[in-house]
């Protein structure tokens, strides 16, 4: 067919629908191809002046995307509440305003801003069904009779009805575009998220982890790494939210751990660290949960640090477990200002497996629409507690609806079993050169803290946990409690002489029926003599503390310090 020239009067009506909707389909771009059909719908009309309102995504605002004749008035926004093309959009019904200047609802700013003056209006929707798009709006009419007709409404009525059909269709094809590009780029997240994940080794390696993202991009997250002496980094970890930016936290604090890792060796040191980054650089409101440690897979033990995380559970050979809380809170929310790291953890495997986990392990939808939970958790291990480790994370996995969606949470479970070949080849532990007895017994836990008085409440909580895995009696527990919390408020106050950011070590040990703790600090050698408990008659402050270990304790006594310096405490304790 040929084409009109530019300026040719449309005579035809079914013609002008006809060429507007080829132009409509013809194009790519929309507004162009509106701004040419509002230049022929003004002609066809025979019309001063039109404009071409859009709605904005808010409802609340129209903005005029392009005009013809008059003023250009392109850009111009107005309420959507406001003057005749506001009326027509909100109740999606056209208008014919004869005499513009006499009616109250005519919104003249526009006039008064441009100097144009709207005589007679003619205004139809822009819609599709109930969706409101906006509105085309034509003024002043040419020739004799200055009014637009019903015929003229009609007319607009139905180029509006095509104009808005190609505006909608434009709108989803654009939407469609962006879907795509946010999938392709998701998919793309997805594999480098993917490749940030350890490579699954053997069954007979310690460490085995699982990820099952929720969505396409998971805020979760596990790493272990060899390191030159034997021992084996590991961690895992929770990225607070959803979406991309939980995703590049996850990246980041992932790398993050996996460099830094290598040259600290202390999980405690090391999450401080991480921590500092991500307190300066984090989207506000955002954290990360995370567990980090150090598995020897000689000795059988592991050194624990967990900043806000699920508590991760060891399972025994006697089938027991048992659960070690956090200790400090999730990275990214305070930043700890004194250098003195996460407080730690030391313990032994024993033979066992320690399991680390997100919480949507425990509260993710099962197939019969339940929650696992964590007594779920443990109950699976137990029936699984024969099978090679990757079998069993495989059957942690399999619990969960694997329909699209059906996960309220990433699953991700790491697990450090202690019951591969290394464990018959392990030597046994090297002694303390300070004392050759005070290493005997099995190592119950190993805990390293600051010396400060705040960080007592997780040395309390630790002993506590040791004391009654040893069987100890409530009234037993409470006292090697006491006398444990008496010993480092000594080492703070009169050791190093007040807070600060040197450390405390405690270990307690079990040796047949009786309990053995050791209180090493790096502070100068104390005067033994001088730090003796004095007699009760003796009502002065001070020295009472010494007593109370001494009555509550069967044995309490000071070892030659280690070679290294500083002071060695030793407390034995029959468990009852």
């Amino acid at each position: 067919m040929a084409t009109r020239p530019t300026g040719e009067a449309v005579l035809d009506p079914l013609e002008l629908l006809a060429e507007m909707s080829r132009d409509f389909a013809a194009s790519l771009d929309i507004e162009a191809t509106l701004s040419r059909a509002l230049e022929t719908i003004t002609r066809y009309l025979k019309a001063e002046g039109g404009a071409v309102f859009l709605l904005d995504d808010t409802l609340t605002t129209l903005t005029c995307t392009s005009s013809v004749g008059g003023s250009d008035i392109t850009g111009i926004r107005i309420p959507s509440d406001q003057g005749i093309v506001g009326r027509t959009v909100r109740e999606n019904q056209s208008e014919i305003v004869r005499d513009a200047q006499q009616d109250p609802r005519f919104y003249s700013k526009v006039d008064e801003q441009t100097g144009f003056q709207t005589r007679s209006i003619l205004c139809a929707p822009l819609s599709v069904h109930d969706q409101r798009l906006g509105a085309i709006e034509l003024v002043n009419k040419r020739g004799h009779d200055p009014r637009f007709t019903p015929d003229d409404l009609l007319m607009l009525e139905t180029l509006c009805a095509s104009a808005a059909l190609a505006i909608l269709n434009a709108r989803m094809a654009e939407a469609l575009v962006e879907q795509e590009r946010v999938r392709r780029e998701l998919e793309l997240a997805a594999e480098i998220q993917r490749s940030l994940l350890p490579v699954p080794r053997g069954a007979d390696f310690p460490v085995h982890g699982v990820n099952h993202p929720a969505r396409m991009v998971s805020g979760d997250f596990f790493d272990f790494f060899a390191l030159p002496d034997g021992s084996i980094g590991f961690n895992l970890g929770d990225v607070a939210g959803k979406g991309m930016n939980a995703a590049l936290l996850m990246a980041k604090t992932a790398s993050l751990y996996r460099c830094l890792g290598k040259t600290i060796h202390h999980p405690g040191l090391l999450l401080a660290r991480i921590n500092e980054e991500i307190c300066e650089t984090a989207t506000r409101g955002m954290f990360v949960t995370m567990v980090g440690g150090l598995y020897d897979p000689r000795r059988g033990t592991v050194r624990l640090a967990n900043a806000g995380h699920e508590p991760p559970l060891l399972h025994r050979t006697d089938n027991s477990f048992s659960a070690m809380p956090a200790d400090a809170p999730p990275l990214g929310i305070v930043p700890f200002v004194d250098g003195s790291g996460f407080p730690e953890r030391e313990f032994e495997l024993n033979g066992g497996t320690l399991y680390l986990f997100t919480d949507g392990v425990t509260e993710g939808f099962l197939r019969d629409g339940g929650t696992l939970k964590v007594e779920g958790l443990k109950a699976l291990i137990r029936e699984r507690m024969g099978d090679s480790v990757p079998d069993r994370l495989g059957a942690v996995l399999d619990v969960f609806d694997p329909q699209e969606g059906a996960l309220r949470d990433d699953v991700t479970v790491l697990a450090i079993d202690d019951r591969g070949p290394s464990a018959a080849r392990r030597p046994p532990p090297p002694e303390t050169p300070a004392d050759t007895t005070a290493a005997e017994g099995d190592l119950l836990v190993s805990v390293q803290v600051p010396a400060r008085a705040d960080r007592l409440k997780m040395v309390r909580r630790a002993v506590d946990e040791a004391a009654r895995l040893a069987g100890c009696s409530d009234r037993v527990v409470s006292d090697i409690v006491l006398a444990v919390d008496e010993a480092c408020q000594n080492v703070i106050r009169h050791a190093y002489g007040g807070e600060c950011s040197q450390r405390m070590a405690l270990e307690i040990r079990r040796r047949g029926d009786t309990l053995t703790l050791l209180l090493r600090d790096d502070a100068e050698q104390v005067d033994v003599d001088r730090i003796r408990p004095r007699d009760l008659d003796d009502v002065r402050p001070g020295g009472l503390g010494t007593f109370l270990m001494r009555e509550v304790m069967d044995s309490v006594e000071f070892l030659p310090p280690p070679p290294e310096g500083g002071n060695l405490l030793k407390m034995i304790k029959r468990i009852e």
